[in-house]
């Protein structure tokens, strides 16, 4: 009975792992929800220890800077593209065009689409509010830039999400 319950124990980490690695790889696709799949994916974790009577207070713990984790993650991804954007001086309305288009076209074709779809509606957008192509190109690239600290930022925090996981689950 202890050898099935060490390869239960097993399998539940190397399942969970994978979840944690898959969500790591999904951050670099804009709209893929990577932070929220590797919470959840320690949330299954989480209820399976409890199940067992598995889960000490320092594994709730882990939990919640886990879940505490996520939460900012999912915010501050926002955050740093749109700071970039309204730094020069974009407006909202070119920002949610961006937005609107990077997941319409997520939802309706790949999200490799709409992660060009994005930064094309904020440059339509821009063009059309500047009539200036230049001027909507640097929009463009700020939107850019700021997509690019964001995913530092999502890529720094998953790994963070990971490692206290490892911590939970390997001490």
């Amino acid at each position: 009975m202890l050898e099935l319950e060490f390869w239960l124990q097993v399998f539940i980490e190397t399942i969970t792992l994978f979840v944690l690695l898959a969500g790591l790889a999904g951050l670099f696709i804009p709209v893929f929800p990577g932070l929220t799949i590797m919470w959840l994916g320690t949330l299954v974790y989480a209820l399976v220890q409890a199940s067992v009577d598995k889960m000490t207070w320092v594994d709730w713990l882990l939990f919640v800077l886990i879940t505490l984790l996520m939460i900012g993650g999912n915010i501050v991804d926002n955050i740093i593209i749109a700071k970039h954007v309204r730094d020069k001086n974009v407006p909202w309305s070119s920002i949610l065009w961006a937005f609107a288009a990077g997941i319409t076209v997520s939802l309706f074709f790949t999200p490799i689409a709409g992660m060009v779809a994005a930064p094309a509606g904020l440059f339509l957008a821009e063009w059309y509010r500047l009539k200036d192509r230049p001027a909507a190109f640097a929009s463009t690239k700020a939107w850019m830039t700021g997509w690019g600290w964001s995913l530092a930022a999502r890529i720094g925090i998953g790994v963070a999400m990971i490692f206290f996981w490892g911590l939970w689950a390997w001490l």
